[in-house]
């Protein structure tokens, strides 16, 4: 048998070991964040494809059925793409100087730049004769104004849905659009054409983080601190001055419908909820996938909690917090948005708003944990 004091240092070094391997190394955080992010966005990318499936088959055979069908795909496209939105805002492939951001998912969207709109039956590119093709569209995005948008999520969700003049639900564009109404052809093929934009502009930051490859996540993986501060850099500004701000302060202040996110779907508060996933994806490096895959791996919390567990603590409530809150907010949004200050639905937002405040405070703090000074949150 061996000595009491033999026995006791045998089992303190048996508890050291065991307290470093269970230590998270920041290169296996970062490794764990670029799996995360390739896997986010190749279901972003099929989910698309299936979309585009359903909008060719419309434009084939343009019915009230086939209408619905695409409408059903665009809304389940976007629950994968909405939870990307944590990987922006540090000028990585999909937001640098050339990234493809811009055509993706810019908004407000100013429906008379593309189609017609009450009291102006004539007005947009599908009513002109602007050539309709990749160039030319890219060419208009943005031209003359940040509403002035021609391609992406938001061109195809209006080109589904119509304007939204109903007050408990969404826009009610008829397939007739596509069949008897005036340029009906011009509208397939805008239809068409900024749809297969879409899958190939998301196809081309998917690339980017594929493993094993010369592209931007191999840069990515060998830069260290610079790397984790991206990470938190995403996810910060995502808080703040984008889903709080952008998203949901202005549209407060302005009760109008034309500032919410998806207005002709009525699916903004799906993509409230997804752009909080996304933030506790990446937080918690774990991500249910398309395919009920759970991936989980070396996280963000728990480098953080290595050094400071009360801070990584906040951090964890608070964005659990942030993602019920949105969980809670009613459809549609723009019923949300109206009222006295007492108003259920602003209430509601206002608390979402609030927390997402708080989650960006915690998420500085758990960035000075790790040695980060100072974390740009939007703001």
């Amino acid at each position: 048998m061996l000595p009491i004091r033999s026995l006791l240092f045998s089992c303190v070094l048996a508890f050291s070991a065991l307290s470093n391997a269970a230590e998270v190394d920041s290169q296996a955080v970062i490794v764990q964040y670029a799996n995360l992010v390739s896997a986010n966005y190749q279901d972003s990318l099929a989910s698309s494809k299936d979309m585009q499936t359903k909008i060719d088959a419309f434009l084939a055979q343009p019915s009230a059925e086939s209408l619905k069908a695409a409408q059903a795909a665009w809304l389940e496209a976007r629950e994968w793409y909405g939870q990307t939105e944590a990987f922006r805002f540090y000028g990585g492939p999909i937001d640098s100087e050339t990234g493809p951001e811009g055509f993706i998912n810019g908004w407000p969207l100013d429906e008379a730049y593309i189609d017609y709109v009450k009291g102006k039956p004539k007005a947009g590119i599908i009513n002109s004769k602007t050539p309709i093709n990749e160039a030319k569209l890219r060419s208009l995005n943005e031209r003359g104004g940040e509403e002035n948008i021609a391609t992406g999520w938001h061109a195809i969700e209006f080109l589904l849905w119509g304007q939204d003049f109903n007050k408990d639900g969404a826009g009610q564009r008829s397939f007739t659009d596509y069949t008897t109404a005036p340029n009906a052809e011009r509208r397939k093929q805008y239809l068409k054409l900024v749809t297969d934009m879409l899958v190939a502009d998301l196809a081309s930051v998917e690339k980017q983080w594929r493993a094993g490859e010369k592209n931007y996540r191999a840069q990515f993986e060998t830069k260290g601190d610079d790397s984790i501060k991206k990470m938190l850099t995403g996810l910060g500004s995502l808080s703040r001055g984008e889903l709080a701000g952008e998203r949901t302060e202005v549209a407060l202040d302005t009760q109008n419908q034309e500032d919410e996110h998806s207005c002709f779907s009525d699916n903004t508060h799906r993509d409230l909820v997804n752009n909080a996933k996304g933030i506790q994806n990446v937080w918690e490096a774990r991500y249910v996938r398309r395919s009920g895959e759970v991936l989980e791996g070396a996280s963000l919390n728990a480098l953080v909690a290595q050094k400071n567990p009360s801070v990584a603590e906040a951090v964890s409530r608070d964005i659990a917090n942030s993602v019920k809150l949105a969980e809670a907010v009613q459809a549609p949004f723009d019923r949300e948005i109206v009222g006295k200050k007492d108003a259920p639905g602003r209430k509601r937002l206002h608390v979402f708003v609030e927390s997402l405040k708080a989650q960006a405070k915690s998420l500085v703090e758990a960035a000075k944990v790790l040695g980060i000074k100072r974390l740009n949150t939007g703001v």
